[in-house]
């Protein structure tokens, strides 16, 4: 119906939330927030990690403070959703755990906004604190061999 194109991208950009995408030990959780590199924005703290995987992971902690239990699970799903759908346009290969602040439960499009200028930053700050390194999202230069 598409065409053969369009059905190749569309495998190769699957947006599913696999266990490979979650943080899940607490050791992981902890790496992060000890590399303390964070962001602030709106009802939001985002920590960041590189990773080796090449791939994004997410873990999230929303605390009773947010609310009862069907808002911090609502809260959680939009969330979770906004990283689904942003996956495959953020960096390579970074470990990111969501803080979540209380407030009340904002629109889909408004967790990937928040979260998109969050990332952004994020990244910059890791790029700018392992300047002769290559960041995850980032290639290595290749080799000069014309002697």
């Amino acid at each position: 119906m598409h065409g053969e194109w369009y059905d190749s991208v569309m495998e190769a950009r699957r947006y599913r939330f696999l266990q490979k995408h979650r943080l899940r030990t607490p050791a992981q959780y902890t790496a992060v927030y000890d590399a303390r590199v964070r962001e602030v924005r709106g009802p939001l703290i985002v920590f960041s990690l590189p990773n080796e995987l090449g791939h994004p992971r997410l873990g999230l902690s929303v605390s009773r403070k947010v609310g009862v239990a069907v808002k911090r699970n609502r809260i959680r799903r939009l969330l979770r959703e906004a990283f689904r759908h942003m996956q495959h346009d953020l960096p390579r290969g970074y470990d990111w755990v969501i803080v979540v602040r209380p407030h009340e439960p904002l629109m889909l499009a408004e967790y990937q906004k928040l979260m998109t200028g969050i990332v952004v930053k994020l990244h910059n700050a890791w790029k700018r604190r392992m300047p002769e390194q290559a960041t995850p999202a980032a290639s290595p230069a290749a080799p000069d061999t014309t002697g």
